[in-house]
């Protein structure tokens, strides 16, 4: 929740100081990234995201917002030493399953009300996956077959909170049990800029993922210590969303002299 309004927020104070990455000619979402990245692909209007994050929003019948308990035990699995990475996440694609969750049909209603298009939109969209039975991980675009919808969904899926998603008889889950940010991805780029909300976790990983992409200008955005704070402690809740926005609009116009010289 938080990673996503952060995450426009940053992007529409960008487009504001004159430094739009909205132009980009390939865009990877993963995680959070894959309900982003779809409005940048499909040329939603930033100005609008960011003032429908701004509103305030209760918790359903005031109940507190649900722990990560879940999705902690996973992430530490997933950082454990000891496992091979793919089997890390196959042991977390188990977990995913055996979670008692919303429906799939609820969460698929729920991402689908959340995107302007239900049609992979023109240009490079690629939005990453990793199956539950054997920890792969797999991109998703225009050419896969993949419906947009199921494709987010299953993309942002976090493991134990929401279900994962059925693609052509598998089931899939957040792209974020990749670890890293996909940036490896990128290979061929001239230019790459990396926006990851949770860069704390695995900031080793993603700079190899970059340098791994063979770009000759790149850049890493994450948050800073406001826009944590503005996080708070459960970045699934939703009454968080405002303050994350806000933080982002704040850091994307700071940043914009250093984004300058990668992008434009």
């Amino acid at each position: 929740m938080t990673g996503i309004a952060w995450h426009l927020g940053l992007l529409c104070g960008l487009q504001r100081a004159g430094v739009p990455l909205t132009d980009a000619g390939t865009v990877i979402g993963t995680s959070a990234g894959s309900v982003v990245g779809t409005l940048v692909a499909a040329g939603a209007d930033l100005e609008a995201a960011v003032h429908a994050q701004q509103q305030e929003v209760a918790r359903p019948g005031g109940r507190p917002a649900p722990r990560p308990g879940s999705w902690l035990a996973s992430l530490s699995v997933l950082l454990d030493p000891s496992l091979p990475p793919r089997e890390a996440r196959a042991r977390v694609g188990a977990m995913a399953l055996a979670a008692s969750t919303q429906d799939e049909a609820s969460w698929l209603a729920r991402i689908g009300g959340l995107l302007p298009v239900h049609e992979w939109p023109a240009g490079d969209l690629r939005l990453v996956v990793v199956d539950t039975a054997d920890g792969q991980d797999r991109v998703l675009d225009a050419a896969s077959g993949a419906p947009l919808p199921h494709a987010v969904a299953a993309s942002c899926a976090v493991p134990g909170l929401m279900p994962p998603v059925t693609i052509g008889g598998r089931r899939y889950m957040d792209g974020g049990v990749r670890l890293g940010a996909g940036a490896d991805l990128a290979a061929g780029a001239e230019r790459l800029v990396v926006i990851a909300p949770m860069a704390a976790l695995d900031r080793d990983r993603i700079v190899a993922e970059m340098a791994a992409s063979g770009a000759g200008k790149t850049l890493l955005i994450e948050p800073d210590a406001a826009a944590l704070e503005a996080f708070g402690p459960d970045v699934m809740d939703p009454v968080r969303r405002p303050a994350a926005v806000r933080a982002g609009l704040r850091q994307g116009e700071e940043l914009a002299g250093a984004v300058r010289p990668i992008w434009c």
